[in-house]
């Protein structure tokens, strides 16, 4: 098989482009890692439109779930976290506590429903969120 080309360009707030190439052979774990670097170096595309974003969710309809849901989704899109991350988080942004316990029942129900991975021994329980995979469609030729 070829070799092949990925290269990730991001600009930060101040306008600095960064240019991040990746030659060889590339395989979805090693296009992840690359884009949890990315996430390190900067954050990820679009994060300029989310910021702030804590306010309006803390006004928001949503339920506990919902806006837990959402925090995992902003800050922890690639990486593995713990809940005690994720109380952290969501006490920043949305300047309303949550209990710990709260945040280990959601997270789990997470799990349950295929939405989070779970890795660990049960006093180090770390979460990450799902791969998407599509749902394969099959076509059948008619003759």
């Amino acid at each position: 098989m070829p070799a092949r080309k990925m290269r990730v360009e991001l600009f930060d707030s101040e306008g600095n482009r960064y240019t991040i190439a990746f030659e060889g052979q590339i395989t979805r774990d090693k296009a992840l890692r690359l884009l949890d670097l990315v996430e390190l170096l900067g954050g990820m595309p679009g994060e300029g439109a989310t910021s702030g974003a804590g306010g309006a969710l803390a006004s928001s309809n949503l339920s506990r779930f919902e806006k837990v849901r959402l925090v995992i989704k902003k800050s922890f899109p690639l990486i593995w976290f713990s809940s005690k991350d994720v109380q952290s988080v969501y006490e920043q942004e949305l300047k309303e506590p949550i209990g710990l316990s709260t945040v280990s029942t959601y997270l789990a129900r997470m799990v349950n429903r295929g939405l989070l991975l779970r890795t660990g021994g049960s006093n180090n329980l770390k979460y990450k969120v799902a791969p998407n995979i599509p749902q394969a469609t099959i076509k059948q030729q008619l003759k």
